[in-house]
């Protein structure tokens, strides 16, 4: 395959509507990096990337890559594991222009679409209809329609809605020469008459139709697919191309073929899905734990005499990686004692009580056989969370310490249900001679489990050990008569042992098939046939010398920088949307740009950090730091990731090293030094706050000064009181509290933003909390290094880290917390200071992080010892709505703010499902962010706030949340310490 020249990309580009990546800028070279992966474990630099914007765009790309003689590789969400859109060819990603649902017939219950709508955001669309589309990935959250059927996906209920092919009625597709074409159900005379061309829209469709014709037509053939492809009962079955899915009968459905052809045989541009209904009301979890691998696998055939919805498997390792991880650990409160393994077993029905009837005559068998030792059902919310576990496993085994890792290659083998427990006893002999360990979960119920071996692929024993282990299975997955590929699809991975699975002459008629439809290459070459060698473009380059990079952040937990990189599985999880809730990723929810994911963001920097030798900083190019400082711009530090991503691959603590490192070489910009120095700017401009307040209450001296610092004109400023919260604390006469009233010394953290700009707030809590009972002192320290953090400037964060520790770990304690106001400022402590200060004040900061409480925690925590009462409170009725801050969502949660607010009897608070603010701290007012951060803004919090009648109370600890609120919306939210003040009896 041969590069077109710049100038050909020019002139491609000159009629092209989308965005169209080519050239060697820094911009266009990141783009391509980001673009050579998936979640595989593949590397390969596209050619070039574009993001079409309709039909026509693709018809230009795809007579580009005909006449320029290069393969167009379609890509929808990118979580593809067997290597699908890694290639050197022009990848063409559909996922952000092609994302309309475009028609909805409820009474016929079917939906059309184009190939880049999320299927979770589909079926969101489709709850008010009383229907959903069923195949259910793992990855549902952000897999898209386009990518589903060209994998054929199946998920968690196939053994009750089958796969994509099972619902796939009809398809638009653009052909290899750029006709157009719309494969749907044919009865055979009318597949006939295309074949005669009397139907056909152009030379290539009247093609495909005879050659197919040829193919299923030919009983020599049909007798061959029969013998070769996998027995009827192995119900998972995506290995080649689904020949065996085609039949003589009454009708032809070419859709059914496309479906799992993996994007090498057309292009689909749109799709019409049959729908189901939606479940009942009353859906239960059985969760079945298990002594051994072996005992799941027997009741997981017992579960299947009894009719499931679903039955999945959760390994040990899976289950042993969400004790220490903040979001996943919230979801063991199920488990009893240390199961080996966990069966997932799903029954519906119209009440709980015929869930319950269906749950109990299922573990009575379980008891009768004598298998498992605890069977707990659960319900709702409950059992939402462990199936959450269940779908973050290829996530979180990437939490494993070292360079040996679980991968993907023998985890989508499908067998039989009854012949898996014999299977998976003969695979683990098979891995038992190679050395491995393996992590097995998921599709029980449906015959397949994700079985992945712990392999190193950074040496070549590894990379050699890769291939051997797909050989070996692949002749034991024969034995069963099972598939290779279940539904993860062949890509680069598989398609090489397709011709010892099914035979050289089937693998004829799949290269058949593709010269039938795609002579020239023209669509994702060289996967499912002519692959390259499996084991060839892996991610690493084995036997390379690591390299050492020296941190001001201690990565001893995560093995280092790189290593934290490379926990990024590629799964996508950071591809979330404002539909499906959560705070990673606020400006991918904002843009949908690959370049905006977290995965974007690991990858950049594990390509950067790799790319060189031990002594990478002589080595590494100024381009490639300005490519990664640019993937890098649009994070908003807000922390999700941590949570969020099971792998917990923490991008704000990685983009503030990398920036600190970049400030070494370049340079500190000085807006970057402004920021950072806000305490010192406030300081001064405190000699004269009157003067200060009348420039940014002044619009256009306001906006003249925004500019001269780099921020948006549009964008107010915050005030300053008349005088700091520690001057404040200092004159006032302290509360004496009556004698017999218990009085606990509590030390209030006096945040930078507190102490000069929402001092109102601060009074308001000194003053509630000494009402409720408690004696407040601010104690001597420093700034929390918040806004150092924020703009990378790490070594001047640490030395104030290191004064803040010196001074407060010695006082506070358990019995004596040091409360915060300011969410973003006192988790700190918590976040960053324990992997910041020197090393001699490690343990120093971890006991100070134990005792650093936001102030909704700490009243929380005296509302469960009952030191704080409802009867404190006014019982007036109020309505309130709460958005979170980002960090208190991320580190801590936000049911304790909810809880506190609900201290008066008669308040009602409601959680907006808003992610991130869009502010984050200076983000939003930096000139070239502001658009961005208003747009954030719109996707959810906004809108919500405008909705709510005048008397609805807006909280929000955050002071960049609550300006945020008032520049986009005009209502003034509230610290949850003001409107408990106002609600307190005093």
């Amino acid at each position: 395959m041969t590069r077109p020249t710049f100038l050909q990309f020019n002139t491609l580009r000159a009629d092209f509507s989308g965005e169209l990546y080519y050239d060697t800028s820094t911009t266009h070279e990141a783009i391509r990096r980001l673009y050579a992966t998936d979640a595989s474990v593949y590397q390969e630099l596209p050619l070039a990337v574009a993001l079409p914007r309709h039909e026509e765009d693709i018809r230009r790309l795809i007579a580009f890559a005909t006449r320029h003689h290069i393969t167009l590789i379609p890509r929808a969400a990118g979580t593809s594991l067997a290597g699908q859109v890694v290639g050197n060819g022009l990848v063409v990603d559909i996922s952000k222009y092609f994302d309309k649902i475009l028609e909805v017939n409820a009474e016929e219950k079917w939906v059309r679409v184009q190939p880049g709508v999320i299927r979770d955001d589909l079926n969101k669309h489709l709850a008010p209809y009383g229907l959903l589309f069923g195949p259910e990935t793992s990855t549902a959250s952000r897999a898209m329609i386009g990518g589903m059927i060209g994998n054929n996906s199946c998920g968690l209920h196939s053994i009750v809605w089958g796969s994509t092919r099972d619902h796939l009625l009809e398809v638009k597709v653009l052909l290899a020469d750029g006709s157009e074409a719309v494969f749907s159900e044919s009865t055979t005379p009318d597949f006939l008459q295309k074949v005669a061309a009397t139907s056909a829209n152009s030379k290539r469709q009247q093609a495909i139709y005879a050659g197919m014709w040829g193919i299923i037509s030919n009983p020599i053939d049909q007798e061959l697919i029969e013998k070769s492809f996998p027995k009827k009962s192995v119900t998972r079955r995506n290995s080649g191309y689904a020949l065996d899915s085609l039949n003589t009968g009454e009708s032809i459905n070419l859709a059914r073929l496309i479906a799992g052809s993996e994007g090498t045989l057309c292009f689909i541009t749109e799709a019409k899905l049959n729908l189901v209904d939606l479940p009942p009301a009353a859906v239960g979890v059985v969760c079945v734990h298990t002594r051994s691998l072996a005992e799941t696998l027997h009741a997981n055939r017992v579960a299947m005499r009894h009719a499931p919805k679903a039955s999945e498997l959760v390994d040990k390792y899976i289950m042993d990686f969400t004790k220490e991880h903040h979001e996943y650990s919230k979801n063991r409160f199920f488990l009893e004692g240390d199961p080996a393994a966990l069966l997932l077993v799903e029954f519906w029905g119209d009440t709980e009580e015929q869930v319950q009837k269906l749950a109990l005559a299922f573990t009575d068998d379980l008891k009768l056989e004598a298998l498992c030792y605890a069977y707990p059902l659960l319900f709702g919310a409950d059992a939402t969370k462990a199936w959450d576990i269940r779908k973050a496993g290829l996530g979180l085994i990437r939490n494993l310490p070292g360079d040996t890792q679980p991968v993907n290659l023998i985890e989508d083998c499908a067998v039989a249900v009854e012949d898996l427990p014999d299977y998976i006893a003969d695979l683990e002999q098979v891995l038992a001679r190679h050395q491995l360990h393996a992590s097995y979960y998921a599709h029980a119920g449906a015959g397949q489990l994700h079985v992945e071996p712990m392999i190193n692929l950074k040496t070549s024993e590894g990379k050699h050990k890769f291939r051997e282990v797909l050989a070996d299975t692949a002749v034991l997955v024969k034995k069963y008569r099972g598939a290779l590929s279940g539904e993860h699809g062949d890509g680069r991975l598989r398609g090489e042992f397709i011709p010892f699975m099914m035979g050289d002459e089937v693998y004829e008629l799949f290269r058949q098939v593709k010269r039938i439809w795609d002579p020239a290459g023209v669509f994702n070459a060289n996967k499912i046939v002519d692959t390259p060698p499996m084991n060839e473009s892996l991610r690493y380059v084995p036997d390379a010398v690591q390299p050492k990079i020296d941190t001001v952040f201690d990565f001893s937990r995560e093995e280092g920088i790189l290593r934290l990189t490379e926990k990024c599985s590629g799964s996508g999880d950071c591809r979330k949307t404002e539909l499906t809730g959560g705070t990673m990723c606020p400006s991918y929810m904002a843009t949908r740009r690959e370049r905006d994911t977290t995965r974007a963001r690991a990858n950049i920097l594990r390509q950067y950090y790799t790319k060189g030798t031990p002594d990478h900083k002589k080595e590494m190019a100024a381009t490639d730091a300005d490519m990664v400082k640019e993937v890098l711009d649009l994070c908003l530090s807000c922390k999700g990731c941590k949570a969020e991503c099971p792998s917990s691959v923490d991008v704000g603590k990685m983009k503030a090293e990398f920036t600190q490192h970049y400030h070494d070489t370049h340079g500190i910009p000085l807006r970057s030094r402004l920021v950072a120095g806000f305490t010192k700017q406030m300081e001064r401009a405190m000699w004269v706050p009157w003067a200060y307040n009348a420039v940014i209450g002044t619009p256009f001296l306001r906006r003249l000064a925004n500019r001269v610092v780099g921020f948006h004109p549009d964008r107010t400023m915050p005030s300053l009181s008349a005088t700091t919260l520690r001057k404040w604390f200092e004159k006032r006469k302290k509360k004496t509290h009556d004698q017999g009233t218990p009085s606990r010394l509590v030390y209030l953290f006096c945040d930078e933003f507190i102490n000069f700009n929402d001092v109102e707030v601060g009074k308001k809590a000194v003053l509630l909390l000494e009402e409720l009972g408690y004696e407040v002192r601010i104690p001597s320290h420093v700034e929390s290094g918040r806004t150092y953090l924020s703009k990378g400037l790490v070594k001047e964060a640490q030395e104030i880290a290191n004064r803040n520790v010196r001074l407060l770990s010695k006082m506070v304690h358990d019995e004596c917390p040091l409360i915060g106001i300011e969410p973003s400022a006192i988790l700190t402590f918590r976040d960053e200071y324990p992997d910041l200060v020197k090393p001699e004040l490690r343990e120093d900061a971890r006991q100070l992080a134990q005792n650093a409480l936001l102030f909704e925690e700490f009243v929380a925590r005296e509302m469960e010892k009952k030191a704080i009462t409802s009867a404190q409170f006014t019982t007036e009725k109020k309505a309130l709505k709460l958005h979170g801050h980002c960090h208190q969502k991320a580190l801590s949660t936000l049911s304790v703010a909810k809880k506190i607010l609900s201290l008066p009897l008669n308040y009602t608070v409601q959680l907006i499902p808003s992610g991130c603010c869009g502010m984050a701290g200076s983000f939003g007012y930096e000139a070239e962010h502001y658009e961005l951060s208003m747009q954030i803004g719109e996707l959810v919090l906004f809108p919500t706030v405008r909705r709510q009648p005048d008397d609805v109370l807006i909280a929000a600890s955050g002071t960049s949340c609550r300006h945020q609120i008032k520049d986009g919306t005009g209502r003034k939210a509230l610290h949850p310490v003001e409107i408990l003040w106002e609600a307190l009896k005093k």
